[in-house]
């Protein structure tokens, strides 16, 4: 079996995660999301959980999760912090907002050497996915600049409790990635999406879109290319831009279009679920339970 991580980005996350929809239980034995996602990853061949989190966060979040976990597989941590910058930089004395996506999965940088997964740590992305990603990380032919993405179809992504934004992808014939397009206001209407683009006009979208929810396979040289653009981007940063991010998707796209890098699109029927809205909560419970009536998950994770 291939020496592969599961980094799941926890930083986001409250104290004591007092009133955070997305940590609610949704499973009968009170499992969170992330039960559900660290159980289907080591069913698909993955060996080590790296968590990143905020300092402030570590007994409380090893208290809920963390020691339960560490005694099924290989447990790490990394902490993502406002003032974690590189050489020369220091952070705006009013910025209070983390630095993004990218600057999370950087603090890896020193516990991650081998091909690894990234995800969300409050999206559940289904058993499929990951068996398809680790399948194409532990695959000795690929190189170290080829790296994947899942690749969910639109309709299996939509709240019906409002509207999303999803990463829409442009994928070539030979299932490359060529672009990623944030596309925010995307609500069903009858057999295909509308949505609003960068300019404000409304715009249809396929169902059977291809859109990304923040699941990559990547190889660790990926640490690299993140390090160099946190300090192009901190460079770039104007004085007013307090809120703005370094985004994992951004820097990704940005090497595909520099054919730095490619990216495969796996493409998974599983359904995504998520609670954007504090009524999508019931629909994930149910949605669960079907899946554990099923046979896909016993009635208790872990028992």
């Amino acid at each position: 079996m291939a020496e592969t991580t599961l980094v799941i980005m926890a930083a986001g996350m409250g104290s004591r995660f007092g009133g955070i929809k997305q940590l609610e239980p949704v499973g009968p034995s009170g499992e969170i999301i992330m039960d559900y996602s660290i159980y289907d990853a080591m069913r698909a061949g993955f060996n080590k959980v790296v968590f990143i989190i905020r300092k402030d966060l570590e007994k409380d979040f090893k208290e809920i999760i963390g020691n339960r976990i560490e005694k099924l597989i290989k447990v790490e941590y990394v902490f993502q912090e406002l003032d974690q910058l590189p050489e020369g930089f220091s952070k705006p004395s009013e910025r209070t907002k983390p630095w993004g996506t990218g600057q999370a999965v950087l603090c890896c940088k020193d516990v991650v050497k081998e091909p690894f997964a990234v995800i969300n740590a409050d999206d559940y992305y289904g058993k499929e996915a990951f068996k398809i990603v680790y399948d194409f990380l532990a695959d000795p032919s690929h190189q170290k600049n080829q790296y994947c993405m899942a690749g969910f179809i639109l309709g299996n992504t939509l709240s019906e409790n409002g509207a999303v934004t999803r990463g829409v992808c442009k994928v070539n014939e030979a299932g490359k990635l060529v672009d990623i397009v944030e596309t925010a206001g995307i609500v069903p209407e009858g057999d295909h999406a509308v949505a609003k683009n960068s300019e404000g006009k409304d715009i249809t979208i396929d169902l059977q879109s291809v859109v990304s929810m923040n699941m990559w396979g990547f190889k660790p040289e990926l640490l690299g290319y993140l390090e160099t653009g946190f300090v192009s981007f901190l460079s770039e940063l104007g004085e007013n831009e307090l809120k703005k991010e370094y985004l994992l998707p951004t820097k990704v796209g940005e090497l595909v279009h520099a054919n730095e890098v490619e990216v495969s699109v796996l493409t998974t029927n599983d359904r995504w679920f998520g609670v954007t809205y504090k009524e999508d909560k019931e629909v994930v419970v149910n949605s669960i339970q079907a899946l554990i009536d099923k046979g896909d998950y016993p009635q208790k994770l872990f028992a």
